[in-house]
């Protein structure tokens, strides 16, 4: 049975709806070595002074004070060493009217001294020290109990043990403290399709590996909670119900991922309508339109989307601060910087959505903010986007050059060093690895060329023809041999692009943005004008020719699995995949910078690395130099 969401709940609406979440945590006591991160549940008085002596500031000598009164550098006045005092003893001597105690920083300051010359302001002969200033009771020492005075309030409840308050407590001898329990958060992934990561995968019977459990899980403690991950259920309405059950009686929130929509496959929603309190069955944002909140068996639940960009942007934007007010922990404020948008971004959905977005320095160092929107199920905008953007459901366009404020993911998100867009590479891929804190996406040479011109990226990487005129610098590059992967030995005797027009085939192709393509298109063409045809007649002929699969050696895998019978790719995969390799020639891969991003530190450092002969040992095929 299929039912429709309930009102889409304003995002605010929500926020105050899970503030008011009942959870209850208690007290627990652990070691100080363990404290990390915790917050203390109770006042914590010093016990002892700090020091709990009077101690030598300097390395120097302790003296009388008045013995020095009217000492200078032209009028010194000479006192007798009579002892020596080091940091973790005992005095065994007295400072007597003239006399002076040899000291170090930290000792114990001998009876009868009241202050410490330090040592570059005297000399000494023997056992005769002269002193060239005078000093005043107290100089050079501190004084028992100056730094903490026993009885004293040090650290009050709802404090956060950082490395300060660890130091702290460790000058006052505390070995364990106080600490509020972390709130348990139970964490379930659903879906027939899903496998844990480390198991075989079935992508024949449509498997995928969880995603969420870890995610969630990693965030869970970020924000201060301990999370407890349950085995993944299928849809199944009894296991369902088993395993939040068991959740709900052992832990203080549980969140749940998946089976929020309302499709005939989503039992969640009817589990926390008949075994709970279903508060809430949609939002008015995007991503993650599809959230509940609830309570199940009288626990806290709060059901994310199945897809990861969703799941864990409606985590930061709601369950986190939940799960920190819980753990005592302070609201923590997101940390936003502004930029402009590199293009202009159309929407008009009519709710909030929470755009991810990258950033990217241009040539000025003023920073660039463009879309990272790959849709909700690609992991990879988990890693690609530095933060959001909040846009109102009545915005219908950011334009180009327009300020706006990005929400980091976190405070330690900073550009890269170098942004790069285009083709995929094995050669590239190892020009990467030499490089600070670059980001490249794949996205194919096309689309790397209309993203330096549109001034998103510093760098595209080009492969073979191109018709885009984009005013650019070209840094250096490489050639690749490419062609048609096929079995071992090729059994079904493929010469070239003929054979897949003539045959039945199963062949795998790249995708429209790529240089494999554009040059693959290219033969096709020429075998057109050999047969006067047209190219799309015989692209009718070759079996597969639309299906397309993303990187270079993404089609070939595919023949490895039996499942086609060629493949588009680089000579470079046919060797390390077992395969066969058909050559029907060689293209350039050139990296092409942005005119006014020539400059940039990441820019030069990649062009410093061209021609990079030495990278491509091992790489059939492909043949570093100028090209």
């Amino acid at each position: 049975m299929r039912k429709q969401f309930r009102d889409l709940a304003d995002p605010e609406d929500v926020h105050a709806l899970i503030a008011e979440l009942e959870i209850n945590t208690g007290t627990e006591t652990v070691p100080l070595a363990q404290a990390r991160g915790r917050v203390l549940a109770e006042r914590i008085d010093a016990g002892i002074d700090v020091p709990g002596f009077d101690r030598s500031n300097v390395d120097g000598y302790a003296v009388r004070a008045e013995d020095t009164f009217g000492a200078t550098e032209a009028d010194p006045v000479e006192l007798e060493q009579v002892g020596r005092v080091d940091a973790g003893e005992q005095p065994a001597v007295t400072v007597e009217p003239g006399t002076v105690v040899e000291i170090a920083t930290g000792a114990v300051v001998p009876p009868g001294a009241d202050a410490v010359v330090m040592v570059e302001r005297t000399a000494r002969e023997d056992e005769t020290v002269t002193v060239r200033t005078a000093v005043a009771p107290g100089d050079g020492i501190m004084v028992a109990g100056s730094d903490v005075a026993a009885g004293e309030r040090t650290l009050g409840p709802g404090t956060e043990l950082t490395a300060r308050e660890i130091g702290l407590l460790s000058a006052l001898g505390v070995d364990s403290v106080p600490v509020r329990s972390p709130p348990t958060v139970g964490v379930l992934s659903t879906g027939d399709e899903l496998v844990a990561p480390g198991n075989a995968l079935d992508s024949d019977a449509g498997q995928i590996y969880d995603v969420n459990s870890q995610t969630i899980a990693a965030s869970i403690e970020e924000a201060g909670g301990s999370p407890e991950v349950y085995p993944i259920v299928g849809d199944d309405f009894p296991e369902m119900k088993r395993v939040l059950t068991a959740a709900a009686e052992e832990c203080d929130l549980v969140l749940s991922s998946g089976s929020t929509s309302a499709g005939a496959a989503d039992h969640i929603y009817q589990l926390i309508d008949e075994h709970g309190d279903l508060l809430r069955h949609g939002v008015a944002v995007k991503p993650g339109k599809p959230m509940l909140v609830g309570r199940f068996e009288n626990t806290p639940y709060i059901g994310l989307p199945g897809f990861p960009v969703s799941a864990l942007t409606i985590f930061r934007h709601f369950v986190a601060p939940k799960i920190r007010d819980a753990a005592g922990k302070p609201p923590r404020e997101r940390e936003r910087i502004t930029g402009e948008m590199a293009v202009t971004e159309r929407y008009k959905e009519g709710r909030t959505r929470l755009m991810p977005v990258g950033l990217v320095e241009d040539g000025d160092g003023e920073l660039l903010v463009y879309p990272v929107d790959k849709g909700s199920g690609a992991t990879t905008s988990l890693v690609d986007a530095d933060g959001t953007v909040e846009l109102a459901p009545e915005t219908e366009q950011l334009d180009a050059g327009q300020t706006v404020e990005v929400t980091l993911f976190s405070a330690d998100v900073r550009p890269p060093e170098l942004l790069g867009i285009g083709e995929d590479d094995p050669l590239l891929s190892r020009l990467l690895d030499r490089l600070d804190s670059p980001r490249y996406l794949s996205l194919g040479s096309r689309e790397g060329l209309r993203r330096l011109r549109n001034g998103i990226s510093d760098v595209a990487v080009v492969a073979g023809p191109t018709d885009r005129e984009v005013e650019t610098v070209e840094l250096g590059g490489w050639s690749r041999e490419w062609g048609l992967l096929v079995p071992a030995d090729n059994p079904d005797g493929v010469a070239g692009v003929a054979d897949l027009v003539d045959s039945e085939l199963r062949f795998v192709n790249r995708g429209r943005q790529s240089g494999l393509r554009r040059s693959f298109d290219d033969a096709v063409e020429r075998l057109a004008d050999e047969r006067g045809t047209d190219r799309a007649s015989l692209t009718e002929d070759i079996s597969g020719y639309t299906l397309t699969a993303q990187a270079y050696e993404s089609p070939p895998r595919r023949v490895l699995a039996g499942k086609a019978d060629v493949a588009l790719g680089l000579r470079a995969s046919a060797e390390p995949l077992g395969l066969a390799f058909v050559s029907l020639g060689t293209q350039s891969v050139r990296v092409l910078a942005a005119p006014d991003r020539a400059e940039k530190p990441g820019v030069e450092a990649l062009e410093a690395l061209l021609p990079p002969a030495d990278l491509a040992d091992g790489l059939a095929g492909i043949e570093a130099g100028e090209h």
